[in-house]
Formats: structure tokens, C-alpha cells, sequence
């Protein structure tokens, strides 16, 4: 029997729980117990939540477990390296080390990341880029499977990577099985920048705030520098560098991100065809929306489709 425990610290986000409700809805599904599902801390007892409801535990490392999954929390914390120590010695004998949302800082401080990719909350991408730069972090996926090594995005993101897991263990009738009973997609669509503020564009100024509206309500024309540059009343020299420096990215890759975003939502609603979309969102043709899509999303427009229609069907 598989055992499944999930790591948590002082103040961890109560919501990691979700994750492992898809492994114990595996065992309300099959009337037996398929998983062993274990709450596990540094040194065991009573550890406290974010909800500040005190959850029993046991001691890491005194419980062989098959999948470890470090809880998330809602904001940034201070690992203890007994934590960390005993993470890479179980990670050395376990077939998976998984982390949920910021849990992921905790096994890339451990070093279990170098030169692996993987992926963290948005909001606390950068730093973490920052912090471990022998991550390949990438910020706009849900979850990522490198090896033995899953981490997931937000906290949502989380029950994505348990439910991938068990179509990796159990196939994926049993995965669909799960995602229905619980209410959500068995394989999410789109990354991260359909839920993050990426998109918000969060402008310091008037002036390219204007022109980031003006943008959002034109996808369908050309929406050049100098078109967004006249709205914002600057030279095209001067609105390039005043966006670059309140967004943090060229006006060119941030209106790219719109109509990807835009055509991604098209797409889901499952109305019109394909090259509509790429035309109505401002791609001239549906190549130029594929090569966005497989940037952005990791995956062309066709197989985004098939997979929202596979998760209705």
C-alpha cells in the first residue's frame, strides 16, 4: 500500500489538505484502503495551522513513506535545517518528493532542485529565482514532474499535482474518477497567468495604465508602440521605457500575454474555431497563436481544446 505523507511545519496553509483528499477519495472510490495517508512534522506531535486548528503529527524520517509532500504556506518561511536535513535524506530513498506552493523553497534550499525544473507560486517567482538561480523555475505552470521531484503552483495547484500523481500510479480512468468526484478538471488547461496578476499589468502611472486599458479593449487591431505610445501621450522611445520599468517586461511580449489569455478563454468556451480566435484576439493567423500558446502555456490551442473537452465529456 502505497503511504502518502503530507510535511507540515508551524503556520502552514491549512488548504494543503486538499491535495491529499485526492489520494483518500481513491479509497472512498475503490471501498478499501489503496493509500496510507500520514501527516508528518520535524519532530512529531501537535503542530498548529494557519486556521491555528493544531493537527497530530509524526516524526519525519520515522515513517517510511513512498510519496513526501511539502505542505505550502501563505507566505514565506524559515525552514529549520533539521527540516531540511531530513528531506534530503528521505528524498535519497523515497520514489517521489513533492512540494505544494511556497513548500517548494524548502526543497530547493535543501538542494533537491539544482538544475531541475520547477515551479512556485507567482507572486514569489522572482525571488525565488533570485534566491536559487540553479532552478529552472517556470512560473506559468501548474505543476511540473522533473524526475522523482513534483512541485505545484498556489495551493489549487496542488490537488493538479496529487491527481497527476495518481493517474501516474493508478491510470487515468481512476484520475478522471477523482477530478469529477471532486468537483475539478482531471488535467487544468493554461498555466499560471490565467490566475495570477501577470496580467493585471500592475502600471505605476496614468499615463501607461491608459495605454495597458486601451490595449485590453483592442486586442483584434495592430496595437503597435506607437499606437499605445500616442494613447499615453509619449514618444515611442519614452512609453518602451516607462512601461519596461512599471511592468516589468516590453510592451510587445505583454500584449502577446493579452491575446493568448484572451484567445485561451475563446478556446475554452469552445464556440468558435480555431483561426476565428486567432484573428478576433489579434494574431494574424493561427501559427502565430500556436507558437504563443506552446510559449506561454506549454501546449499549441488543439490540445488545450481537446483536453477542456475530455474534462466536460
Amino acid at each position: 500500500m502505497p503511504r502518502v505523507g503530507l510535511v507540515i511545519y508551524p503556520e502552514f496553509a491549512a488548504m494543503s489538505f486538499a491535495a491529499m483528499t485526492a489520494f483518500e477519495m481513491v479509497n472512498l472510490r475503490r471501498g478499501r484502503p489503496v493509500y496510507e495517508i500520514e501527516m508528518v512534522s520535524q519532530h512529531g506531535g501537535l503542530v498548529r495551522s494557519s486556521l491555528g486548528a493544531d493537527v497530530t503529527t509524526a516524526k519525519l524520517g520515522d515513517t517510511e513513506l513512498d510519496t513526501v509532500i511539502v505542505a505550502g504556506a501563505d507566505r514565506l518561511q524559515t525552514f529549520d535545517q533539521g527540516l531540511l536535513t531530513t528531506l534530503r535524506e528521505t528524498a535519497s530513498t523515497r520514489t517521489r518528493t513533492a512540494a505544494i506552493c511556497t513548500g517548494t523553497f524548502a526543497l530547493a534550499e535543501a538542494g533537491l532542485l539544482d538544475g531541475r525544473r520547477a515551479t512556485t507560486h507567482w507572486y514569489y517567482a522572482t525571488e525565488f529565482r533570485e534566491r536559487f538561480p540553479a532552478v529552472r523555475i517556470d512560473e506559468d505552470r501548474i505543476f511540473i514532474n522533473d524526475g522523482a521531484f513534483w512541485t505545484s503552483a498556489g495551493m489549487s495547484a496542488g490537488t493538479d499535482m496529487a491527481i497527476a500523481m495518481i493517474d501516474e500510479d493508478l491510470g487515468p480512468d481512476m484520475a478522471k474518477e477523482v477530478a469529477r468526484m471532486l468537483v475539478v478538471q482531471s488535467r487544468r488547461s493554461g498555466g499560471q497567468l490565467q490566475f495570477s496578476a501577470l496580467l493585471e499589468l500592475d502600471a505605476k502611472s496614468d499615463r501607461i495604465q491608459n495605454a495597458v486599458a486601451y490595449a485590453r479593449a483592442n486586442l483584434g487591431s495592430g496595437l503597435s508602440v506607437e499606437d499605445l505610445a500616442r494613447v499615453a501621450n509619449l514618444s515611442s522611445r519614452q512609453f518602451s521605457r516607462a512601461f519596461r520599468d512599471e511592468t516589468g517586461q516590453s510592451p510587445a511580449k505583454a500584449i502577446e500575454r493579452m491575446r493568448a489569455e484572451a484567445a485561451r478563454q475563446m478556446l475554452e468556451e469552445g464556440r468558435h474555431p480555431i483561426e476565428y480566435i486567432a484573428r478576433a484576439t489579434g494574431f494574424s493567423d493561427r501559427d502565430r497563436m500556436r507558437k504563443a500558446f506552446i510559449s506561454l502555456f506549454g501546449q499549441p490551442p488543439q490540445t488545450m481544446r481537446r483536453a477542456v473537452k475530455a474534462a466536460r465529456s
